[in-house]
């Protein structure tokens, strides 16, 4: 197939897309030095939020849209919030107690379990998909369990997390199909995530002007670029890429996790660690080689991005 200039500029921006998420992953463990999980998931998301409302303003359709509409979106961007909250809290806390490339390659499992869950769904999961679960359940086991085969606390929370982003997935999907304002959508559940995390950070948390001062630019880095610049990106260079070659662009946000920290917090990883990292992004472009082949009765192609992935 002849990859057109329109399609070209298209996977650059998800791969721009994937670099952003990948090193979002080194600002949420620097962000939690100085505040706590859900203080710093509330301000980055209702930052995402207010990054988003330009976009609203210059489609005004989204103003007149009528009032059963309008009840219908607000349900799914509840659900679809709540989602996104547990797996945003779960990774953030996760991350705490792991590194940075751990939690990247760890979130990215979302890729493989997708499809896995889409079977109660209805959907048809091509051998693609059973041969990346194995490769990537092998990588997870030699990442996380073969020094010590107790799953350690922030690579459990994490890996939970994971499970609720492939919900999530699953329901935008489902959302999307419903639905033709997906920018409305997304702001709706970012500020259903940013309002439930300020509400547990302010139950919970100590929360303080210099501590918010101090993770300033973690904060501006994981609300703007992740949760904002990242979502648009995808949502303009889905329309002109195929849902399985998107999938394995923004998997690749792993492999920057990695690299990000590796790079800015001198994060290492044991041979053994670094074999199990490349089994399991192995496992996950594996399992897209066929998901366009799949005739889901539902849409699972995403169209955002949670913070693993944020």
């Amino acid at each position: 197939m002849i990859l057109t200039l329109k399609a070209l500029k298209a996977e650059l921006l998800l791969l721009l897309a994937a670099v952003i998420w990948g090193f979002a992953f080194v600002a949420q463990r620097v962000g939690m030095e100085h505040v706590g999980p859900f203080t710093y998931n509330g301000v980055r998301f209702m930052l995402g939020a207010l990054s988003l409302l330009p976009l609203l303003l210059l489609n005004r359709r989204s103003a007149i849209l009528r009032v059963d509409h309008w009840r219908s979106i607000l349900s799914g961007g509840l659900l679809a919030g709540l989602l996104l909250f547990a797996g945003a809290s779960l990774q953030q806390i996760g991350i705490v107690y792991t590194t940075a490339g751990k939690a990247g390659f760890i979130t990215g499992l979302y890729v493989v379990i997708v499809p896995l869950i889409g079977l109660l769904w209805g959907h048809r999961t091509p051998w693609s998909t059973w041969a990346g679960a194995v490769l990537a359940v092998i990588g997870l086991y030699l990442l996380t369990l073969a020094d010590d085969p107790t799953l350690a606390y922030g690579d459990g929370l994490v890996l939970l997390g994971a499970l609720f982003w492939a919900n999530h997935v699953l329901v935008i999907g489902w959302l999307s199909g419903r639905h033709d304002e997906p920018v409305l959508l997304a702001c709706l559940q970012f500020i259903i995530c940013a309002v439930l995390s300020l509400v547990v950070a302010i139950v919970t948390e100590p929360i303080s002007l210099d501590g918010l001062r101090a993770a300033g630019l973690p904060i501006l880095y994981g609300g703007l670029l992740s949760v904002g610049v990242a979502y648009t990106l995808q949502v303009v260079a889905q329309r002109d890429t195929p849902p399985a070659h998107a999938a394995i662009i923004l998997s690749l946000e792993t492999v920057f996790a990695a690299l990000g920290g590796g790079w800015l917090l001198h994060e290492t990883l044991s041979g053994r660690g670094i074999v199990g990292c490349v089994l399991m992004f192995a496992g996950m472009l594996l399992s897209q080689l066929s998901i366009g082949k799949a005739q889901p009765q539902i849409p699972v192609e995403p169209v955002m991005k949670t913070d693993d992935e944020v």
